[in-house]
Parts: structure tokens; sequence; C-alpha cells
């Protein structure tokens, strides 16, 4: 199945141009630079209104509840590709079912079996860049046409290569503003979040497993490490390419 259509909650309004969004990026990066997630939501919710979405891996629902409290029914995108942990879609369907959002299912234009008969089987083996490009990359650009602006739930607290994470940013890989809420969080303050307001949680966290991606390329990690260290474990890669 390939990416979804323009959703329904985006009929009608008029994205703006990426020079207007640009602007509204540089105001904002300067105006929460490290401000907590309620201010910056409530802004993300007035400014951007139905062209807000979210990206969420279902590691957790706690960035789509929060974002959800400023916004209701706003749409979750979803990277179904193919290769997901049971446990990460039966998270997905908790959240769906249980939060007022809206969630998306992203997925790339051929399915496993298709993209084997013509790449070859184990992609993510033999070129974790291109699996990850086209069963995510792709299909998340193609899904974000016409938002303005994507929240994900980075955290400074993830590894290295997301210690400077901004709060808001233009991003430029996609064309739109990126707002990170939960930039200055720790994973302590996630759970508590999840705790509290009984939100889904994928049970693979309590399994050694604090970042999660897909099943292949996703090891658990010892305590204390790096918690982005269980990702390509096998390969020089850190990102997939969205962040």
């Amino acid at each position: 199945m390939s990416a979804p259509t323009r959703p329904a909650s985006l009929a009608g309004r008029a994205r703006r141009s990426d020079a207007e969004l640009r602007e509204v990026a540089a105001r904002a990066a300067t105006r929460f630079a490290d401000a907590a997630a309620d201010p910056v939501l409530a802004w993300a919710a007035a400014e951007f209104g139905p062209l807000l979405s979210v990206a969420c891996s279902m590691a957790d629902g706690v960035l789509p509840d929060v974002v959800a409290h400023h916004a209701p029914g706003v749409d979750v995108l979803f990277l179904d590709t193919g290769y997901h942990f049971t446990e990460t879609l039966a998270t997905r369907d908790r959240v769906a079912a249980g939060l007022d959002v809206h969630v998306i299912d992203v997925r790339p234009p051929s399915t496993v079996a298709e993209q084997d008969a013509v790449h070859g089987t184990a992609p993510y083996a033999r070129d974790p860049d291109a699996c990850c490009r086209r069963r995510k990359v792709e299909p998340l650009a193609a899904a974000l046409a016409g938002y303005e602006a994507w929240v994900t739930g980075v955290r400074r607290d993830e590894g290295p290569t997301r210690s400077v994470t901004p709060v808001v940013a233009w991003d430029a890989t996609f064309g739109l503003v990126k707002i990170n809420p939960l930039a200055t969080w720790s994973f302590d303050d996630v759970m508590g979040w999840a705790r509290a307001c009984e939100v889904p949680v994928n049970p693979l966290l309590g399994r050694g497993y604090p970042s999660i991606g897909c099943a292949p390329c996703t090891r658990s990690v010892p305590p204390g490490a790096d918690p982005r260290s269980g990702r390509w474990a096998a390969a020089a890669k850190t990102e997939c390419g969205l962040h």
C-alpha cells in the first residue's frame, strides 16, 4: 500500500510558502529555545491548526498524548515499514484506540515481498541506508506533503547525535517546520507522563530496548549504555535519515 493521500483534515486550507514557514521557524526557534512542551505546543496548535502533524515510532504514546492536549484529533503518522516488532504494532493499535488522535499508517509503495523480488532479500543487512530511504524517508516525505509542521519525539538525552536538538527549527529535508517539544525531557520524564496519564508503552522498553526501530536492525542494550547503541548495531549507522 502506498503512502496515504491528503488527509481530510488538510482540505480547505492552503499551505504557506517555504519562505513564509522559514520565517515562522526562525522566530519560534529563538522564542522557544529551551521551552517546556506546553507553551511550544500551545503555540504550534494555534499557528498551524490542521496542518500540524505528529510522527511517532510507537515506542510509547506519550508524544501523541502530549500534543493532543493542545491539538485534539491531531494526525499521527506511523511509518509501517513492514519490519516492525509485533509489540510495536500492538502499541500503535492501543494509541489509535485510546488517545484523541488520528493515526495514519504510512507505508512504502511496495510490500517487503515486492521489494525483495526487485532488490533481493534482507536489504537492511546489505544496504541499510537504502532500506531506510525506501521504507522510511521517501514514504514520510510523501505523507508530509501539504502539512506546515511536524512534531517529533527527539530528545537531547538520547545520545551524542541528538544532544543539541532544537525545540523548533526549519527542516530542509522535508520542507516544513520541525518541532521537538520533548527535547529537554529525560527518559524518566517520558515514563513519568506515561504512568501518570496511563498512556500506552511498548513493552520492549522494559526488556532492554530503550530505542525501538525495525526488528531486524534493533538489539537490546545493557543498562547504562547509549540508548541508541542497539540500532544498526552491526553497521556504521546511527540515524535512519529522518532526523
